[in-house]
């Protein structure tokens, strides 16, 4: 079962979360990010996010493990939508199950905000009167990122 997802699709949420279920699970936590109409007093239209898709998987997949490992758990699905998201849409879920809840939030709470330091996945805003990239500064891109998109590159 693919744990990892990228897409320009629409996401469903209740097929990402159905991942993680499972009789040993006492706790399933889903969380969902969506594209609000507002940001800082400007009305937003929608918005746009990019990827580098094969790194993003990578970095995605490195996200889940780690968090598994830290809180002992087993499932954890995580798919972020890409292209146009306009308002009320989905961009993410995150889908934690685990024996106890405590577990599940942490570990849900922690993906998003790992993911969003370290994917390569990013945000455009659109309003009604410009755009602009949103948080592309606070992306830590290390030497071990740029080895990987080397190492991508030589491969293609």
């Amino acid at each position: 079962m693919q744990m990892i997802e990228i897409t320009t699709s629409p996401l469903d949420p209740e097929q990402v979360t159905r991942k993680v279920m499972r009789d040993s699970n006492g706790a399933v936590v889903t969380f969902l990010g969506t594209t609000r109409d507002n940001f800082e007093g400007k009305r937003v239209v929608t918005l746009e996010y990019e990827a580098f898709e094969e790194m993003a998987v990578k970095e995605l997949e490195k996200v889940r493990q780690g968090l598994l490992d830290e809180f002992g758990i087993e499932d954890m699905a995580i798919s972020h939508r890409i292209g146009r998201v306009d308002i009320g849409e989905t961009s993410l879920v995150v889908a934690v199950a685990s024996p106890h809840r405590k577990e599940a939030f942490m570990a849900c709470h922690k993906a998003v905000d790992w993911l969003k330091e370290t994917v390569p996945i990013w945000k455009k805003e659109v309003y009604e009167d410009g755009s602009r990239w949103v948080a592309c500064e606070d992306h830590e891109f290390t030497h071990e990122h740029a080895s990987a998109v080397e190492e991508l590159v030589a491969d293609s």
